[in-house]
């Protein structure tokens, strides 16, 4: 039987509620200050799930500050992409990047848990001989596709590209980001399932419990660390555009 902590329980509460206010926050303020890309409307609400406070702070500087309504204003100088610091685009673009990956494990996490006979499809028993390593496949996968469309309804009106040449240019940009994104958060999470929490609990935590998503959280967030750099390329070398 897992054993966790009424301390940590406690602080998972308190982080996840800190997240959700700071999502609903989010959410209802960028209605008010419209995008200049509107798939930011979604992406800056979504990290905040990861993010909590301190993506509302960031989303005060450089989402609110950079909408679409203050630059009709001319307010902030500009307000365009290259009014930004590389090292600001950068991590707009790496959020933008995060938003898929939390919106797809948000997704497949609770699929998995009440439907387990998904984890055939991402190759358990057959391939993995554990079900956390099919739960990536198919976490991955989902990312990947949601990823992709978010690159690709962020670059067409930038660019003004057709259909296919989003699609080829929305993949280049989106899979060497979202892969490093994963490969940080995967290692966070196969630490704490396989290792951490049998040491320390007695077992592997559930969806079910707060410090499942805590874990969740901290692994976004190492997860962000892991992509920054690939953003940074992908940003200086023309692949991906900055935002």
């Amino acid at each position: 039987m897992v054993a966790i902590p009424y301390w940590l329980t406690i602080l998972a509460w308190i982080s996840l509620f800190l997240a959700g206010i700071s999502f609903i926050y989010i959410a209802l303020d960028v209605k008010k200050h419209p995008q200049k890309m509107k798939i930011m409307t979604i992406v800056w609400p979504l990290t905040a799930l990861f993010g909590s406070f301190i993506w509302v702070l960031a989303y005060k500087k450089w989402g609110e500050n950079h909408s679409l309504e203050k630059m009709k204003m001319g307010d902030s100088m500009n307000m365009d992409s290259s009014s930004k610091s590389m090292a600001v685009s950068v991590f707009i673009g790496t959020c933008h990047c995060g938003a898929g990956c939390s919106l797809a494990d948000l997704i497949i996490e609770w699929l998995l848990y009440f439907f387990p006979a998904l984890y055939v499809v991402g190759g358990y028993p057959t391939i993995f001989s554990h079900k956390l390593f099919s739960g990536f496949v198919l976490a991955f996968i989902l990312a990947l596709i949601i990823g992709v469309s978010f690159q690709y309804f962020a670059i067409v009106p930038m660019k003004h590209l057709s259909r296919k040449e989003g699609i080829i240019a929305a993949i280049k940009a989106d899979t060497l980001s979202l892969s490093c994104w994963q490969i940080g958060m995967y290692a966070t999470v196969a630490l704490c399932q396989l290792s951490l929490f049998p040491h320390f609990f007695g077992g592997e935590v559930l969806p079910t419990t707060p410090v499942f998503w805590l874990m969740m959280q901290v692994a976004m967030l190492v997860g962000f660390c892991t992509a920054y750099p690939m953003n940074w390329w992908l940003i200086k070398t023309g692949i991906k555009e900055k935002m």
